[in-house]
């Protein structure tokens, strides 16, 4: 009998690839940017910069679908390469480690910073009374 190695496979499907994560399995996660509804995958890249895998997101579930021989999917994860492709995948987690998971302007720029009206009075009161004490306290260093 001859032995046969495990065939590397691309691992698709929601469930799945959160569990290959969580056991640090995936060695890189790739998420479709129109899946719906959001939240079904909208807390997967928290989750990976948390277990500290590399991520992307790519346009169209269509395309992920294709890889697996399906219709369309949410995301997929890849756990193993073989030798040939191990620094191909390397390079892809690097570039995709410093454009999504390193990337702190992506998570900064969520709101439309836009305050509403009752919030913009309470914010200028705050700042009101701080000067008033950083007067004071002058006032008090002074004499």
């Amino acid at each position: 009998e001859v032995k046969t190695k495990k065939p590397q496979t691309v691992k698709y499907g929601l469930n799945h690839v959160t569990t290959l994560i969580e056991n640090k399995q995936a060695k890189l996660v790739v998420i479709a940017h129109d899946v719906d509804p959001i939240e079904l995958v909208c807390w997967l890249p928290a989750l990976c910069r948390k277990k500290d895998v590399p991520y992307c997101i790519i346009k169209g579930k269509s395309r992920l679908g294709q890889l697996v021989h399906k219709k369309s999917v949410s995301c997929i994860a890849l756990t193993s390469v073989t030798k040939e492709d191990q620094k191909d995948l390397e390079t892809l987690a690097s570039n995709f480690k410093a454009q999504f998971n390193d990337n702190a302007e992506v998570r900064r720029r969520w709101g439309g910073g836009i305050m509403g009206i009752k919030s913009q009075h309470v914010t200028q009161r705050r700042e009101k009374a701080i000067q008033i004490e950083q007067a004071k306290k002058l006032g008090l260093q002074i004499a």
